[in-house]
């Protein structure tokens, strides 16, 4: 079973009698374990896809399947809880929250979800992304690569089996994105999920083992990791 499938995604933003079309029948799969980087240009619908994909949003039209079950039909708060378990998103502001430590906020969504003595695991997942020094520092302590990185285990803190990140490299200096895209990578071979990030940067595309261009809302060519179009 696919990880994700999306078939003839359409979404259509309405202001008064002004009609936007974001997505244009969108549509393509990833298989469990993959590593898919979404490319394109500013307003070519590659963040509307994003939350999509993480059931931040619905579509106008068409199917999401996130391990064979379509989250377009769940109501709101049916998304919200299958989200919270199965799905983490990271953003290109690390969207901490800034009065708690960085265990706080990893400890954080794990409550949310109703597990309970949970300190043990946050400090797992510091040490998984190289912090485990940093436990008590708020995100203000931080430096942006750091503070990256404690994103990254507050999207992992509920084990998700499906891993999406926007641009999260793109306020960072090159030595530190990648150092936080090898990171990535890492958890990505080791846990074995499925992640797909969204990029303007060509070196992070290259890293995926396939890379979708999305132009004007549609998918518009699927590469291979070598670069060559994959039908």
């Amino acid at each position: 079973m696919e990880a994700l499938m999306l078939q003839e995604l359409y979404k259509i933003y309405k202001e008064g009698e002004i009609e936007t079309v974001a997505l244009r029948g969108a549509s393509f799969s990833v298989q469990p374990g993959e590593f898919i980087a979404i490319t394109g240009r500013s307003g070519a619908g590659k963040s509307t896809l994003l939350n999509i994909m993480g059931g931040l949003s619905i579509p106008s039209a068409g199917r999401v399947l996130i391990n064979g079950t379509d989250i377009a039909k769940m109501s709101e708060s049916e998304r919200t809880t299958f989200r919270r378990k199965n799905i983490g998103v990271i953003y290109q502001t690390d969207n901490l929250i800034p009065f708690l430590t960085a265990q706080e906020n990893i400890m954080l969504p794990m409550q949310l979800a109703g597990r309970k003595n949970c300190s043990h695991e946050a400090h797992t997942l510091l040490f998984e992304v190289g912090l485990k020094n940093r436990a008590n520092h708020k995100p203000g302590m931080l430096s942006g690569g750091e503070r990256q990185r404690v994103a990254i285990a507050v999207a992992l803190a509920n084990r998700p089996n499906l891993l999406l990140a926007d641009e999260l490299t793109g306020e960072l200096d090159t030595a530190t994105a990648n150092q936080v895209m090898e990171l990535l990578t890492g958890i990505n071979a080791e846990h074995k999920l499925t992640l797909i990030v969204v990029t303007h940067n060509k070196t992070v595309a290259a890293r995926a083992n396939r890379q979708i261009h999305i132009n004007d809302g549609q998918i518009s060519e699927i590469l291979a990791s070598d670069g060559r179009s994959k039908k």
